[in-house]
């Protein structure tokens, strides 16, 4: 099992994790779902100051729930992550170098992982009540008005997933490349 820290300190770490490994990840990292990418693309658009340095960081694409007593978060499992792919890359050109969520991406994201060096990590669907113990931390960043799909600053620790497009653009759901065998 690998481990990788965000945001990254030196971008080289990231030549060391293919498609398919098991990972743990530690550090801070950003949430951000729908309304939060249409929300920063359209300050994009406007050449507006964003609110957050993406450089060397990660987006978790989820909403975390509202927090039970005694706990840190709430459920924080992944949402669907081919709905951003068409307000992804626009992010990749302000040094973003990480994406989790569940599921499989559009052509166009794994090419475009590949030319700005970006890995996207696979996490478990249906499981964000056991994903809510890798949060040490949550703080809201910006963006309040979306409740659950505000930006959210997160600091974990062994949140586990896996890689499913390394930096060479190898992709885990190209089941003929890497023989996966598909279920009956």
């Amino acid at each position: 099992m690998k481990k990788i820290y965000f945001p990254l300190k030196d971008e080289k770490e990231l030549m060391q994790i293919k498609v398919g490994d098991e990972v743990f990840i530690s550090g801070e990292i950003f949430t951000a779902r729908d309304a939060a990418h249409k929300k920063l693309i359209e300050m994009i658009n406007k050449k507006e100051k964003l609110p957050i340095d993406f450089k060397n960081s990660l987006i978790y694409y989820t909403g975390p729930s509202p927090t039970p007593p005694g706990k840190i978060v709430g459920s924080i499992g992944p949402t669907t992550s081919k709905r951003m792919d068409k307000i992804t890359i626009p992010l990749l050109k302000f040094g973003l170098k990480a994406t989790m969520g569940k599921g499989e991406r559009s052509k166009e994201i794994v090419q475009a992982f590949k030319k700005f060096k970006v890995v996207y990590f696979i996490t478990f669907g249906g499981c964000g009540a056991y994903l809510n113990q890798f949060v040490k931390s949550i703080e809201l960043v910006c963006f309040e008005k979306f409740g659950p799909e505000a930006i959210y600053k997160l600091k974990i620790e062994d949140f586990p997933a896996i890689v499913g497009i390394d930096i060479f653009g190898n992709y885990f759901f190209n089941r003929k490349k890497y023989n996966f065998k598909k279920r009956p």
